[in-house]
């Protein structure tokens, strides 16, 4: 579905899907030989074991139950069970596909009610919007699917254009109808035409979870790669058989591979040069604040800084809470000489009014810190990196987000350490350290003030985290919960922050003799402060769920 290799969980989540689906399928078969507890045995290999793996993968892998009741519903319908074995089978079907699938039901509909009621904006757009969006987002799927076309848009999605009634855009009722004409055909066609109802309904079922109520970004080619299995199995029976229209099917059965080769190669010469693709990503996506920000800094690096300030500023005017065309604006300044006034008044008001920007901030700004210290951009100092952060600090719409303000609190500290404040630095990070208490954040934040020549201070923060280390947060069900047993069990962080501890020490010892002061950052275990498993914004790599990472559950 994409030439990219992107979501590498989604991946192995369909690994472990198809490989459930398989030993389903090889259960049922020992069920019709008769052979009832090997065939059980082997559907609840898949329908569990492999379940767990495939959910533990990415959440949409709890969809396997689903997918075997839609195998059930169709393909395996003309192959009915008799008797005991038929008894027992829909035992298990209940209890092991049945059961699950319901309650993932349960859970979609409990999230679109949570969202609805206390996130009356998720993100540009309402739980409601979504809802109406996702038909026109499917029928673009299936266009790429079925429609091939040497380019498409690639990872720059942000600018899909929400749908805000019935009405508006035009075709959102018409898709709405279409996606449900689509089902009800499937279903009707389950037992006459069973390989296309199984095209169908796999499909739609694959897209349960990422495009129906979780809020999620709207739009990811990528999401096409488990639901899309089934879906060329129809034309491929139809070309199969050569004993009709046997020229006409032959030419087809060449063609087809041959034309979509073709284009295959065009999309991977592309993906050949990143720079050419930049400039059609964004001629493609001409609204897209991440496509824009991405050619952008091509144009900057390639020498082309005024190019690069004309595309950026008439988007930012349209959108000045696009944070990531604000901080690009100010990287393409310090290019052609300095950053002006109006440029970091922009990028003020992209902080005080942009929606939650994932791990942009804590990554943009480790950069931009090391610029603004050198001096080699005028107007690009620390008083200026000061009022983003407080800007930010004042943004209504991320004022609720702990890992947000963490991460702004955290940067305000990171920014008074470099103006030489060391103790209201202390003050922000211990702060900042309270919104959501981990221990890599605090060997983080003691790293950098030990770093920066205060280790005493550091020594203070690690004090600060002992006390309130027993109110760290157990992570919800998932791979945070795997992640978390396995440091349990290697004594991981009580050996790292020890080992940071001794290097502190040994530094404030250093200090008071008058010798060099050694580095933390190895010692801390820990490179970053931000929550990176919640993703970010960055234009390489859009992430996909962060409003769910916040529950524990694993990225859809």
């Amino acid at each position: 579905t994409t030439l990219y290799v992107v979501q590498r969980e989604a991946m192995l989540a369909a690994f472990f899907v198809l490989l459930g689906l398989l030993a389903y399928t090889r259960g049922r078969r020992l069920m019709l030989a008769g052979r009832n507890k090997r065939g059980i045995a082997w559907a609840l290999l898949g329908l569990v074991g492999c379940t767990f793996l495939a959910t533990f993968s990415k959440a949409n892998g709890a969809l396997l139950p689903l997918l075997a009741l839609v195998l059930e519903a169709t393909v395996f319908a003309r192959q009915p069970l008799a008797g005991s074995s038929r008894r027992q089978w829909r035992v298990m079907l209940w209890i092991f596909a049945a059961l699950p699938a319901l309650l993932l039901l349960a859970y979609l509909l409990w999230t679109g009610l949570q969202a609805t009621l206390h996130h009356p904006e998720v993100r540009r757009w309402t739980e409601p919007q979504r809802l109406l969006t996702e038909p026109r987002v499917l029928w673009d799927y299936l266009k790429l699917l079925w429609l091939p076309r040497p380019f498409s848009t690639g990872l720059f999605n942000d600018a899909f254009a929400v749908s805000r009634s019935l009405w508006h855009p035009a075709d959102t009722l018409p898709a709405l109808l279409g996606i449900i004409a689509l089902i009800a055909l499937g279903w009707r066609w389950r037992r006459t035409h069973p390989v296309l109802a199984l095209a169908i309904l796999f499909y739609f079922a694959g897209m349960a979870l990422e495009s129906t109520t979780v809020p999620l970004e709207l739009y990811f080619e990528h999401r096409n790669y488990l639901p899309a299995m089934t879906m060329f199995w129809p034309p491929a029976w139809w070309l199969s058989d050569l004993r009709r229209w046997r020229g006409f099917r032959g030419t087809l059965t060449i063609g087809l591979p041959l034309l979509l080769a073709l284009l295959t190669l065009q999309r991977a010469v592309l993906w050949g040069h990143a720079d050419q693709q930049a400039m059609l990503w964004a001629r493609i996506n001409p609204h897209s604040a991440r496509a824009q920000a991405y050619a952008a800094q091509f144009e900057a690096a390639n020498g082309q800084p005024q190019d690069a300030e004309r595309r950026l500023l008439p988007l930012l005017a349209a959108h000045p809470d696009q944070v990531q065309l604000a901080f690009n604006l100010l990287n393409v300044q310090c290019r052609l000489g300095g950053v002006q006034p109006p440029a970091a008044q922009a990028a003020r008001t992209a902080m005080a009014t942009m929606r939650d920007p994932g791990t942009l901030l804590t990554s943009w700004f480790a950069r931009a810190i090391a610029v603004a210290r050198s001096g080699q951009c005028p107007g690009f100092d620390l008083p200026l990196l000061q009022s983003l952060v407080d800007a930010g600090l004042h943004n209504p719409r991320i004022k609720n987000n702990a890992g947000r303000q963490q991460d702004l609190h955290y940067l305000a500290g990171s920014v008074l350490l470099a103006r030489g404040r060391a103790q209201a630095a202390l003050g922000e990070l211990s702060y900042a350290l309270g919104f959501d208490i981990r221990p890599g954040f605090a060997a983080a934040a003691a790293a950098e003030l030990g770093s920066a020549g205060h280790p005493r201070l550091a020594l203070a923060l690690l004090d600060s985290y002992r006390q309130v280390a027993p109110l760290t947060p157990a992570p919800g069900f998932g791979m945070g919960m795997v992640h978390a047993w396995v440091l349990r069990e290697q004594d991981y962080w009580p050996r790292a922050l020890a080992q940071l501890r001794a290097a502190l020490q040994n530094a404030a010892a250093a200090k008071d003799h008058g010798t060099a002061t050694p580095s933390m950052t190895a010692a801390s275990g820990a490179s970053s402060p931000s929550r990176t498993a919640c993703g970010g914004e960055a234009a390489r790599r859009p992430e996909d769920n962060r409003p769910v990472c916040k529950t524990g559950h694993s990225a859809a």
